[in-house]
């Protein structure tokens, strides 16, 4: 696995259902280094800190390949990596092989895989197309979080080295799926 894009947002107000909605999601490319802290990506708008960033949840990555899939479903909009809200854009992601607690030094950093994205309205907002929502939680594509075990910067081109497996933790895409099941009960 290796970074393919870097991915930093600013804070953008949009109105949804005749209501003010600050958010993040809209990220882009930047072409240096990002700094990946405890809590967040320095520089990166997180506007619900309820749930984004934070211990468990400080950098968001999800796989380029993921794109071919739904880029088809989605022709008319503006393609660009960050598309997802990541802050990472990595070539090969698989969240069916990726555990909780696996862990990876990434350019200066050590990341720990934590959880499963799970979709809200603003991925609706950002693909201007609510159904986009249900869809996602119908794949195993999610995206991982990580928490940031050590501090420091990434790029692109920079490797996930695997320094820690953790096989009888569940799959990131396990939780996905867990977590449909206790929404939709």
């Amino acid at each position: 696995m290796k970074i393919v894009s870097t991915n930093i947002g600013d804070k953008k107000e949009i109105l949804w259902k005749k209501k003010k909605v600050t958010t993040g999601i809209y990220k882009y490319p930047v072409n240096e280094p990002i700094f990946l802290d405890v809590e967040e990506v320095k520089g990166d708008e997180i506007s619900d800190r309820k749930y984004h960033g934070g211990i468990n949840q400080a950098v968001y990555a999800y796989s380029l390949k993921h794109y071919a899939y739904w880029k088809p479903l989605y022709p008319n909009l503006d393609w660009s990596l960050g598309m997802f809200g990541e802050n990472l854009t990595v070539d090969d992601i698989d969240e069916t092989k990726i555990h909780v607690g696996d862990t990876f030094k990434v350019g200066e950093t050590i990341l720990e895989a934590t959880l499963q994205r799970s979709p809200c309205f603003k991925l609706g907002i950002r693909f201007n197309n609510m159904k986009i929502v249900k869809q996602f939680w119908n794949t195993t594509m999610c995206g991982v979080y990580f928490k940031v075990v050590q501090t420091g910067a990434v790029k692109v081109g920079d490797e996930f080295q695997q320094i820690k497996s953790k096989p009888d933790n569940p799959t990131i895409a396990a939780l996905l799926i867990q977590r449909k099941k206790e929404k939709e009960a």
